[in-house]
């Protein structure tokens, strides 16, 4: 079995920005510390045309990881310490744009994107195929963020990153994105969308939440039956909100549209629906995987390690886990191996 860790990040460095070509040098980031309390290191961030931008700033005992792997300083360690996790391909993530905004800012937003692809698709070809990205897109300025999505598939990326809500607040259902979402149909790549927000400040929703939060409006909005090869998921938000959210859909059916009040909303609820309309989640190790997977789940489940991070998502051996509940019983051996290989490959098209 290939075990595929579909939720891994990266912490990027100066280095991420040297890719900005020099006619756009006004938008390379410079470091601010910022203090913080007694006896305490300064945070970080980057400042950029009046922006600031998160700067991981790591507590590698607590992560497990090293500047060297968290950074992809040096690419043969990383791989290394795969190959003791036992994870044979890694689906990576960016920080720095997981809580970020860029509203009035969109040319700082096309070149931190374009710069950060051409980074991470550059240290990614140096894995043997291990290591896989997902692709950052300026979606404030959708006709560069399409281009920027061409380059990215010809160039490796197997996803693009989205937020629950972005773009001035537009949920995922918002016919703004139907163009991107268009795109993403015809290349054959995922939309990933991931725990983030618009802004550096933690919202007082569980951060799952940021991720959940697009499931009933991208069903209600109906794309997912109009682009038939469209896939979805939703990344480092657990599982744990699939019967919840399920419910909550069908009660729908009942109060009329979640988007429009004149309109009827009717949509079949079964234990198809994730797999009808090509929607995967990536759970966590403590997820109650045997209640879940009766929600019509088995072909639908991921696993990630938020490797490079320390908070409440991050697991190391996440796989194991999953890989032990397969052989205790706590969930079948097939649906363990689907969790860990078969669905992150379809997903991924890896």
């Amino acid at each position: 079995m290939a075990r595929i860790d579909a939720d891994a990040h990266v912490d990027e460095n100066d280095d991420t920005w040297s890719y900005i070509p020099p006619d756009e040098a006004r938008f390379r980031p410079i470091t601010l510390d910022v203090p913080r309390g007694p006896n305490q290191r300064p945070d970080q961030r980057w400042s950029v045309e009046g922006v600031q931008i998160r700067r991981p700033v790591r507590d590698y005992r607590r992560t497990g990881a090293t500047e060297a792997t968290s950074q992809l300083l040096d690419v043969e360690a990383r791989l290394r310490h795969l190959d003791e996790l036992r994870i044979d391909t890694q689906v990576i993530f960016p920080t720095v744009f997981i809580r970020s905004r860029f509203v009035g800012h969109e040319e700082l937003e096309i070149a931190l994107c374009r710069a950060y692809n051409r980074w991470i698709s550059e240290k990614t070809q140096l894995s043997g195929g291990r290591l896989r990205w997902v692709a950052m897109l300026p979606l404030l300025t959708m006709g560069v963020a399409l281009e920027e999505l061409t380059w990215a598939k010809d160039h490796g990326a197997c996803g693009v990153f989205k937020k629950g809500v972005e773009c001035m607040g537009r949920a995922a259902g918002d016919p703004y994105f139907f163009p991107l979402y268009e795109q993403a149909n015809e290349l054959d790549i995922p939309i990933c969308i991931h725990t983030g927000s618009e802004g550096l400040a933690e919202g007082l929703a569980p951060a799952s939440m940021d991720a959940a939060q697009a499931f009933t409006p991208l069903v209600a909005s109906g794309v997912l039956d109009t682009y038939h090869d469209l896939r979805v998921g939703f990344i480092e938000a657990g599982a744990s909100w699939v019967p919840y959210l399920l419910t909550d859909l069908a009660s729908m059916n009942r109060r009329g549209h979640p988007q429009d009040d004149n309109q009827p909303f009717s949509i079949e609820i079964d234990r198809k629906l994730f797999r009808r309309l090509r929607l995967y989640v990536a759970c966590q190790s403590h997820d109650d995987l045997a209640y879940i997977v009766q929600f019509g789940m088995e072909d639908n489940l991921m696993v990630g390690t938020d490797y490079t991070h320390a908070d409440q998502s991050a697991e190391l051996r996440a796989l194991d886990v999953i890989e032990a509940q397969g052989e205790s019983g706590t969930i079948s051996a097939a649906i363990a191996h689907k969790i860990l290989e078969d669905n992150p490959r379809a997903f991924f098209g890896l």
